[in-house]
């Protein structure tokens, strides 16, 4: 039997409650700083862009490419069972980018540019993870 996943806390201090209740619904949000219309994550108190608390939540397509990665082989805990795993910062569509696992990905298909897209990891009781996995080639 695979060991559970330890699932990310939901807070108001870390400003990330609205991610996972648009993910329960397979839907990836980011912050966007409505002075400059400029996209920030991680999510902040504040605008990096101008320090003003204006900012709102929009929706992104979930497509991007891989910008760097790392595998990881001493874990977190509670993903020691993991390991190896891949941990990849991805470029999205929209500019912005994302630290998030890479699953479903082989050490030798890792490229900086290959195209990904979001694909949810069910962690239990219908919580979904954004992880990214590569799109089929063409």
């Amino acid at each position: 039997m695979e060991a559970k996943r330890v699932k990310p806390v939901a807070n108001s201090y870390m400003h990330t409650q609205p991610i996972w209740d648009a993910a329960r619904n397979g839907r990836l949000l980011v912050q966007r700083c409505d002075d400059t219309k400029r996209l920030q994550h991680p999510p902040r108190p504040v605008s990096v862009y101008t320090g003003s608390k204006n900012l709102s939540w929009v929706e992104v397509s979930g497509f991007g490419s891989i910008y760097s990665w790392t595998v990881t082989t001493s874990a977190w805990p509670g993903h020691e069972h993991r390991v190896p795993y891949v941990c990849g910062l991805v470029l999205l569509n929209e500019g912005v980018r994302m630290l998030c696992n890479l699953i479903n990905i082989g050490e030798a298909e890792l490229k900086v540019g290959r195209r990904v897209r979001v694909a949810w990891e069910e962690l239990g009781d219908g919580f979904l993870y954004p992880a990214f996995e590569l799109l089929p080639d063409r």
